[in-house]
């Protein structure tokens, strides 16, 4: 059923779109950006790899120039990145993972390996979800990288404070999950992003 959820809005949805993502892609070139998409190795359901896309925004090879985490208002953001991130616009790429099964439109969001391996045995059941594009937590921690400029040391935050708590939500989420659990997710998080910013 979830499968079917999530094409059924997905195929529709990219006809839709479609020209607003050209506009997109044509707004990162001018920026300067030689490349347009990032891809990213994740770790996905059962504890699968897959590469996830995004729209790019940030500077090209900003991975050899920092940490892995986004902290406030991190130099290595481009200008229109700042734009995309803030109205998640960088995440609809992400539809082509839910083309190819490798994500749904409801789910956690997929962790990179480095963080999966400091996983509990409890925390490894959140691998038995199909990751997706929005979720509870990330709903809840809309702010995280702000949340992270005020820590001292901002990663060690992130693995003992901030993914324990989201994986717990993901958790108490896969409990209850169904189809209309899924679609009041997707409407919290348009409304989050597109009305009742902060």
């Amino acid at each position: 059923m979830k499968r079917i959820f999530d094409l059924t809005l997905c195929i529709p949805g990219l006809m839709v779109i479609w020209p607003m993502l050209l506009v997109i892609m044509f707004l990162i070139r001018r920026d300067g950006g030689k490349t347009i998409f990032f891809r990213q190795q994740r770790i996905g359901k059962n504890g699968n790899p897959f590469l996830i896309w995004k729209f790019r925004t940030m500077v090209e090879n900003a991975e050899t120039l920092g940490k892995q985490l986004t902290v406030g208002d991190d130099p290595r953001i481009t200008r229109i990145g700042h734009w995309l991130r803030k109205t998640k616009l960088d995440e609809l790429p992400q539809l082509f993972n839910i083309l190819s099964g490798e994500m749904s439109f409801v789910g956690p969001r997929p962790e990179v390996p480095k963080y999966v391996e400091l996983y509990s045995e409890e925390q490894k059941q959140v691998l038995n979800l199909l990751p997706g594009i929005t979720d509870l937590a990330s709903i809840e921690y809309r702010n995280e990288s702000n949340l992270l400029a005020e820590s001292s040391d901002p990663e060690k935050t992130y693995i003992e404070e901030i993914m324990p708590e989201k994986i717990r939500i993901n958790l108490e989420y896969c409990s209850n999950a169904n189809v209309i659990t899924d679609l009041m997710v997707i409407l919290k998080t348009l409304f989050r992003v597109f009305i009742k910013r902060g």
